[in-house]
């Protein structure tokens, strides 16, 4: 007799929507899901995640036969509650760059306005280096920008966090609790350790070490630790909720990311995560030390431009995506044609006023197959770079795993190995976070009932 059952649903609380999988844990398979919108902009007031959360699971078909949850996420987004656990002010998403010169500040101050010296001091103490996108550097902007809102912190989460505490119900600051991955990215917490940097937040903040001990921060969960339950009042059963995860942890955990392994994911930006055995520091600020939702850790390096590079170059020789691959297929290499790929300036490596440009024209390759063929090799050099930034932290890294839009190009899947110095495989498609998340809360459940 094929057995079925228990039920748990994975959430993948992103930038654009919420998305909800329900998950046979057995067979770890999808049976339903469901998706809602999020509203547009870098600003957003979080009750429009519930609003959505809410819609994504009715039309997921509710939750009244599952028995476990966990919510994957955005990172980085500045949430602040009130003593009430009313939020202070619209939340500020981790594409808000408002807080770009509160970054540079807090590096320079770090490093008595030496920047390499405070770069290193910051990817030593939290593995990362402050840019507009960590939650830390919007606290500065806050209480710098709007000091009465930052006197009326009571306490500071993330979205995914926020999240979880809503389906919690309870309405008590004190339940606000988190993970290891999605904490790593907040700026305030320890390279080494899951616990938190008082000192830093208070710097932040520009308060007394003493008052920002008082702001309560979510507790850090293990990975597979019970963060609570949901809340019955509404029909839902009694479900168990994990501690959630980063997006980017959720994705790795979704794709069963082992060590020497990297996830290689080619959106509209491209980004390269690597499961660690170690924590790792990079003064240069190319790689951030984040975790992964396993108990290992995820060094991660972001570029502005991957899939789009392709979409730019197919408008310029004015060629469809199969014709497009084609073209680039046809020819042996590009004879001596460069693409460099900064269509939007470049964050690996850090240049951000750089601009695309064709290098190495000829009679013989200024030609439309020539051209996408360099197109491809740019994309894939452009990943190499993160991929080497990522190994030159001690990180081995013999396998990658790439999803995303671009991994649909035949031509960049027969370049793929040649260019990235590693064997590649691309999984089915699927919705990686939530899928992730869905297998933290199935690991959950079965250690909660072990435990009993």
């Amino acid at each position: 007799m094929t057995m079925y059952g228990p039920y748990v649903a994975g959430v993948d609380t992103s930038t654009q929507s919420c998305k909800v999988v329900i998950v046979d844990a057995l067979r770890g398979t999808v049976v339903r899901e469901g998706k809602a919108t999020h509203p547009d902009g870098t600003e957003v007031d979080p009750q429009a995640w519930w609003d959505a959360f809410n819609e994504a699971v009715k039309a997921a078909g509710g939750l009244e036969d599952v028995v476990a949850l966990s919510v994957g996420g955005q990172q980085h987004g500045m949430v602040c509650l009130d003593k009430d656990g009313e939020v202070i002010r619209p939340a500020l998403l981790w594409n808000d760059t408002r807080s770009a010169d509160a970054a540079r500040d807090l590096i320079a101050e770090y490093g008595e306005g030496d920047e390499e010296a405070g770069a290193a001091w910051w990817a030593d103490a939290t593995g990362s280096v402050p840019v507009a996108s960590l939650t830390v550097t919007k606290l500065r902007w806050l209480a710098d920008h709007e000091p009465e809102n930052a006197r009326r912190i009571a306490a500071i989460c993330l979205p995914h966090d926020w999240l979880t505490w809503k389906i919690m119900g309870t309405g008590r600051l004190e339940d606000l609790r988190t993970d290891r991955s999605d904490a790593s990215g907040t700026g305030y917490m320890d390279r080494a350790t899951p616990t938190y940097r008082r000192d830093i937040l208070a710097h932040a903040l520009r308060i007394d070490e003493d008052v920002a001990r008082s702001i309560i921060l979510p507790e850090i969960l293990g990975p597979w630790d019970v963060a609570g339950r949901g809340d019955e009042s509404r029909g839902w059963g009694e479900i168990m909720l994990g501690p959630g995860c980063g997006d980017n942890a959720g994705s790795a955990l979704g794709v069963d990311l082992k060590p020497g392994q990297a996830l290689l994911s080619l959106g509209t930006s491209g980004v390269v995560a690597a499961v660690s055995d170690h924590p790792v520091a990079d003064h240069s600020g190319l790689v951030t030390g984040f975790a992964d939702a396993t108990g290992n850790w995820l060094p991660l390096a972001c570029t502005l431009n991957a899939s789009r590079i392709i979409d730019a170059m197919m408008a310029v020789i004015d060629a469809g995506y199969d014709e497009f691959d084609n073209l680039a297929l046809s020819v042996d290499d590009a004879a001596g044609l460069t693409l460099v790929p900064y269509f939007e300036g470049e964050r690996t490596p850090n240049l951000p006023d750089a601009t695309a440009e064709l290098k190495g024209m000829t009679l013989k390759n200024s030609d439309r197959a020539h051209v996408a063929r360099a197109t491809v090799e740019g994309l894939l050099n452009l990943m190499k770079f993160a991929l080497d930034a990522v190994r030159a932290l001690d990180v081995k890294l013999e396998h990658v795993v790439m999803v995303g839009g671009g991994a649909k190009s035949r031509a960049v899947l027969e370049l793929a190995e040649e260019f990235l110095g590693a064997t590649v495989t691309v999984p089915k498609s699927g919705e990686y976070v939530a899928l992730g998340a869905a297998r933290q809360a199935a690991r959950v459940m079965e250690r909660a009932g072990k435990a009993q």
